[in-house]
Formats: structure tokens, sequence, C-alpha cells
């Protein structure tokens, strides 16, 4: 039994307790010294633990729950002090799918994307956190587009794994992808994932948690993040202890093809406290639904997905950490995943088959330095290689004597970023953060159009964006109970362009300069709920994409978009309880950049008008009883685009493309705690109608269905097992009205959801 802190005289009577984030080992050391008692561990590896900031503590033991929250440690009372130990691990249970509200009902849940380590509950923001039920899921683990599914907050695309675009709360420019900047930025830790184009489909194996911040944070993520920000944050590299686990399972689609997924995860101290690796592999197989009548050939539409992760952790010591971690992922769609309403619900007619396939390479460095007296600097850089392909049956309706076309295009992304800045925190008293950011992002579109095997290259372009900015907010207290939060972020950008098949014929750089300032509100009521107010800008920076017409390319201009909120948000304090959030929020958003196709399915992109969105979104997460657990959220959107393109559509289609009116998510589910620990759930979902685009060649309608699901599970002899059952109503919906751009103006296509699926997953832990 090691004696972490000597007994010291005891303090004042009254004497409140204030310790700063550092190394736990030391923080329990300062406590043992200011409380005047013994504090005594044999566990390994606390000093590579961080402790939680305590501000006025009034007693040992409250400043101990602070210190330990989160760590998997606690507090024993022994005589003359406290015995540290590990938390007994109780029989692992399979974990029922992540709902839309499973935001952590836990005052001590830092908010990690804010930079600024906030508590959740004094955020000032809209913010959805979902937490990851465990490193290799029994359930399987999808992708954002997956999650989305059940947070109304998030929208997307259904192109499939790769392509598809997420938007947040409505913040939507078009259903294509094309040369713009995203209007929601990604993030794998504090590395960005992407800056133009789609999502690039990463499965969501090992990870800790997704963070969803909403709206528009330009001010600490910089270009693109107008819609928000989505954190991915992977399982944290254990340094004291190995673990390992494997998964699998099997998935059976009603009149589709089998699938399957694998995964393994392995996590080995080399150095014990001082240096460890931690890999993730996965391979999965999505079976087929889509059939094809004309070439007579079933369940077309697979898709294979084959990656993996691996990181390594090392603590030198001094308050320093080192962490280095790549990954690696490719998909390969054998074809589209639409159909033809003239043909069949889960049929088409095409000449030639359409494949997809994309390779995604990334390296992260991450150094961070803490001091004790609560300083912090975090050295982020990545590096992000994205390659895609995707192929179209461009045949003309009615099919000409000369047979079949092919069009096919050709992506290739590199992103590199880097970001240095420093935090500090005084507790409740406040915090700030200052830092300086640099982005170089090069993306290539390249065509080809024609006969098969005879395609001729057609223009594409080639921008090239740098970006360098100087970013600081900072949250103080105004009262006991009433913090603000001022900031700011000073932005340079320049984006060249090329036409991709005629060299040095440059298009001169659009030289950007931005300030996105943030203000914020937040104002406790109480231990658990607060009050939130929030302004925020961000912006677009713009570059060269293909125009109307063959052979020709033209610049676009940057958009920008202005947003306020308010809302409140109740956190659960116990077992059991209720945890609530909502806000309503307005934003405007100018000179909206879109990427569109004309009638003869060319892409090109267009400043489309401004629009104003509205929105208005609530989550209930209730727990009665133990072991019963329900939820519940809901987003409510408005809006309407003002310029020449949308006036071409009726009134009431004159919106954002993607966004319903409305969605919502329920689920209910309730957990024994009998031997085994069963699982049973249930969870429904609704989208509303949306369109397609913008203008009346894409204001097709699509969305308005409703799903239900089934979720159980069990712990049996040592292992995980799970039965989901997908779409259990078996829903014919459209998804996605958009599949070929070339048979867009037959407004016939359809993106079916996958009809009833059953999968029986097992997974075991060590």
């Amino acid at each position: 039994m090691a004696l972490i802190g000597p007994a010291a005289a005891a303090p004042a009577r009254g004497t409140a307790i204030t310790l700063p984030t550092t190394a736990l080992d030391v923080a329990l050391t300062a406590l043992a010294r200011q409380a005047g008692i013994d504090i005594v561990s044999t566990e390994p590896g606390l000093r590579s633990l961080r402790s939680t900031p305590v501000h006025r503590a009034r007693s040992p033991r409250e400043a101990l729950d602070r210190l330990l929250a989160g760590t998997g440690l606690r507090a024993v009372a022994v005589t003359g002090g406290y015995r540290i130990e590990r938390v007994p691990r109780p029989p692992r249970a399979p974990q029922p799918p992540r709902t839309p509200s499973d935001t952590e009902p836990n005052p001590d849940i830092v908010v990690t994307a804010s930079k600024q380590r906030v508590r959740l509950l004094r955020y000032p923001g809209s913010l959805t956190l979902v937490a990851m039920p465990a490193p290799l899921p029994p359930a399987g683990a999808g992708t954002i587009t997956d999650t989305a599914r059940h947070l109304p907050v998030l929208q997307s695309t259904h192109l499939g794994a790769g392509r598809d675009k997420i938007f947040i709360r409505g913040i939507a420019d078009s259903s294509f992808i094309g040369s713009t900047q995203a209007t929601a930025s990604v993030y794998l830790d504090d590395v960005q994932l992407n800056y133009s184009g789609p999502d690039a489909g990463l499965r969501l194996y090992d990870m800790q948690s997704v963070e969803v911040l909403e709206g528009a944070q330009g001010t600490l993520y910089g270009a693109g993040a107008i819609g928000g920000v989505i954190r991915l944050t992977s399982n944290p590299i254990d340094l004291s202890r190995p673990a390992a686990a494997l998964a699998a399972g099997g998935t059976a689609t009603k009149s589709g093809a089998a699938g399957y997924d694998l995964s393994a995860m392995a996590n080995m101290p080399v150095l014990p406290d001082r240096f460890a690796l931690r890999m993730v592999a996965y391979r999965v197989r999505e079976g087929g639904y889509i059939d094809e009548r004309q070439r007579g050939r079933a369940d077309i539409n697979h898709v294979d997905t084959i990656g993996g992760r691996a990181g390594l952790r090392l603590d030198p010591g001094g308050g320093w950490r080192i962490e280095a971690s790549g990954a690696a992922q490719r998909i390969a769609a054998a074809d589209g995943q639409y159909a033809d309403a003239r043909v069949g619900p889960l049929a088409r007619r095409t000449a030639i088959d359409q494949p997809f396939s994309s390779r995604l390479l990334l390296g992260r460095m991450v150094v961070t330095h803490d001091w004790d007296s609560g300083l912090q600097l975090v050295s982020a850089t990545g590096i992000v290689d994205d390659r895609s392909s995707e192929r179209f049956d461009a045949t003309p309706d009615p099919a000409p004597r000369s047979g079949p076309a092919v069009y096919t295009a050709w992506r290739d992304k590199l992103l590199r970023s880097t970001e240095m800045r420093l935090t500090r925190s005084f507790g409740e008293r406040g915090s700030w953060v200052g830092g300086v950011a640099l982005i170089s992002d090069r993306d290539i579109l390249s065509r080809t159009l024609g006969a098969p095997r005879r395609e001729a290259d057609i223009v594409g372009v080639t921008n090239v964006t740098n970006a360098a900015s100087a970013f600081g907010e900072a949250t103080f207290g105004l009262a006991t109970r009433l913090s603000a939060t001022l900031g700011g972020r000073l932005s340079t950008a320049r984006t060249e362009g090329e036409p991709s098949n005629r060299p040095g014929r440059y298009i001169k750089g659009r030289l950007t300069r931005r300030i996105d300032p943030t203000a914020a509100l937040s104002w406790q009521l109480r231990d658990d709920a607060a009050l939130f107010l929030r302004y925020q800008t961000g912006y677009r920076t713009g570059g060269v994409a293909v125009a109307r017409g063959v052979g020709r390319v033209a610049d676009f201009r940057p958009d920008a978009i202005a947003m306020g909120e308010v809302g409140i948000r109740k956190l659960r304090t116990g077992d059991t309880g209720l945890a609530a959030s909502g806000s309503i929020s307005l934003a405007h958003w100018a000179d909206i950049q879109a990427d569109l196709v004309n009638r003869r399915g060319q892409p090109f992109t267009l400043n489309v008008g401004d629009a104003r969105v509205r929105a208005v979104e609530a989550a209930l997460d209730w727990v009665p009883v133990r072991g019963l657990h329900a939820t519940a959220a809901a987003l409510l959107t408005d809006n309407r685009v003002r310029g020449a393109l949308a006036a071409q559509a009726r009134p009431e289609n004159r919106r954002l493309p993607e966004t319903p009116p409305f969605a919502a998510d329920l689920g209910v589910g309730y957990q024994w705690t009998c031997a085994g620990t069963p699982y049973l759930g249930v969870t429904g979902s609704y989208v509303g109608r949306s369109v397609l685009g913008t203008g009346d060649m894409l204001d097709v309608s699509q969305g308005d269905y409703a799903t239900l699901g089934l979720q159980s599970g069990v712990h049996w002899r040592g292992a995980d097992l799970s039965l989901t059952i997908d779409n259990l109503g078996d829903a014919a919906g459209n998804r996605f009205a958009f599949g070929n751009p070339f048979a867009l103006a037959s407004r016939s296509q359809t993106t079916p959801l996958r009809p009833i699926n059953v999968r029986f997953g097992i997974g075991r832990h060590w």
C-alpha cells in the first residue's frame, strides 16, 4: 500500500479546497496536504490520468468525488483518510443502441469539442452527445450517416458510404457532390477529416463518443463549420492495463443478400504507465437488395468495407503526453443503391454497372503539455489523403444505336492541418483558449465521358486552398451563477483554381479575410439546469467549379452565415430522473454555394441565393425506475430560399434540400438486473417530406416515412449476444430521390429503405 500524500496539519475549519487540473497522483498528494489526511493506493497508472479541477470543495470527500469522476476509481474511507481503488467491474451486459437524446445526464461531463473543456451544464450552446456503448458493440458499428438515422438534428444524403453529405440542423446546401466546402466539419479527435465533398464514411469502431456542436462554429473551427461540428472521440489508449475485444455478426435482409461484419481491438501497454499501443481492425459486407432487370442481375448494390486504426501513446513525464495514430479504410460499392419507380420499388434498368470506390488514409500527431497551474498546451497535426472514383450510366433514354455511354469521375483530395492552442481553466470562475491554425487543401476533379473503353476527357477542376487563422475565446463569471463567453477568429484564405485538363490556365486566387465573433451567456438556474443564449457566425471559401455547359468552368463566391439561439438544458444527477434540453434558433445564410446538375446530368456550381432558417429542437431522456429508459427527440425547421433559381419552383418547394419540416425519434428499453442482464428495446423514427434540391428540376419529393426497430441482448458465458431487427414494419420509404444524375429528368428515381433485416451479433471483451 503506497502512501500518496502524507498527513499534514489539519486546515482551519471551513477552509474550501481548490485544486487545478494536473496529473491525478499530483492532485491527490496536494489534497492530502491541504486536508491533513492520508491518501493511499496500490493502483498503477495514476500519473497518466488527468484530474478534474476542484473549486471550493467543502470537504475532502467532496473533493475526492470530483477528482475521481470518470476515472474508473473510487475513494474508500479508512482510518485516518482514504484508499484509492478501482471500481469493481460488474458482469458485462449488452448495451442497447444509443438513441438521439443519449446526452450523458451528468453535470461533470466535459464538452471536449468546446476546446475550453467546459462542463456540459455550463456550455452555452446546443449540443448532442452520443456515448458509444462498447469498443466493438455487438450490434455493429456504422458511419455518421447511420448515427444520423436516430438524431433528428442530423440530416444526410443516401448515395452510400463514402459519398454521403452530412448536414446539421437544416443547414444544407445541395444533394450533389462538387467543389464546395462541406457545411459540417468532421473531426477525429483533434484532426479535421473533411474539407470539401462528402463525409469519408469512417466506421465508428472503438469510439468513445460522438459530439455534435450545432450551429455555426466559425470562432473555434474556422471555414466550413457553418452548420456545426461533428467530433468523433476515439477510446483512449490505456497505459496501465491490457485489453482486447472480438465481435462478429451476420445480417439477413428480406429479398436481399446476406451480410456480415468482423472486428477486433487490442490495447497493449509496452512500458506500464509510460508507453502503450492500441489497434482496431474491421471488415464489413453490406448485402445488396436492388435488382437490375435489363441485365437480369439480383442484389447488385452490395458494399465491402475494410479498415483499421492504430495509435501509440507516450507519457515521458513532466506533464508531457504524445499521441500518434493512423487510419486506413477502403470502400468498394458494386453498384448504386437506387431504384426506378417505373420498374419496381427495388429494381431498375441500366446498361452498365455503376461502381464506386474510395480509399482513405489518415495520419495524426498530438502533443500535449499540462502545467500544475491548469495551463495546457495542445499541438495537433493531421494529414488526410482521400481518393475516390465513381461511374454512372450516361446512356440517353431511349438508348441510341451506338450503344451505352459512360461517365466517370475521379477525386483526389489532400488535406493538411496544424493547430496549436493554449487553454487555462479556473474551475467555476471560467476558462480561456487561444491559438493559431493552418490549413492546406488540394481538391482535384477529373472526368471522362463517352462509349465504354473509348471515353474522352472533359473539363475538370483543381482547387488549392491555403488558410491561416488566429482565434481566442474566454468564459468568465459575471455573477455566482451567470457566465459570459466572448471570442473571435481572424482568418485569411486564398483559393487558386485551374481547369484540370488545361494546364497553366489558373484563375487568379480569391483572397478572403474574415472576422468571426461569438458571444454567449450561460445562467445556471439551479444545480442541474441552465439557460443559454448564443450568437456566432461562419463562412465557406469560394473556388473554381465546373459551370453550365460542357467544357466550361467558373468561380463561385464565398458564402456566410449568422446564427442566434436560446436554449435550456437540464441534467439527470442520479440513477433515475429526467434529463432534457431544448432550443430555438434563427440563422441567416447569404450567397449559398450549391453543387447542382443540369438536365443532361452534368454538374455545375452556383451561388443560388439567400435563406433564413428557423429551428426548434427538443430532447428528453427519462429513467423513471432503474432499468427502464425512455428517450425522445424532435426537430422542427422552417426555411425559404430566395433567388432566381428557387423562384422557378412552386412556393412550397422553395426550400433547402434534405431538410424535412419535422423529424422525430422515440425509444424505450428495459434492462433486467437478473443473471445475464437481458435487454429489450424498441425504437421508432419519422422523417418528414423534403425536396432533392433548389429549382423546378430538383424539387422532387422524398422522405415522409416512419420506421420501427427492435433491439435485444443478453450476457451469456462471458459473451455479449444481440439480436436486432431494423425496419420492423418493412416500410418502403424513399430516403433520397437520386442515384444517377443522367436520369434525373425522369423524376422517377428513389433510394428505398433497406427492407426488414435481422442481425445476430456476438462479442467478447477481455
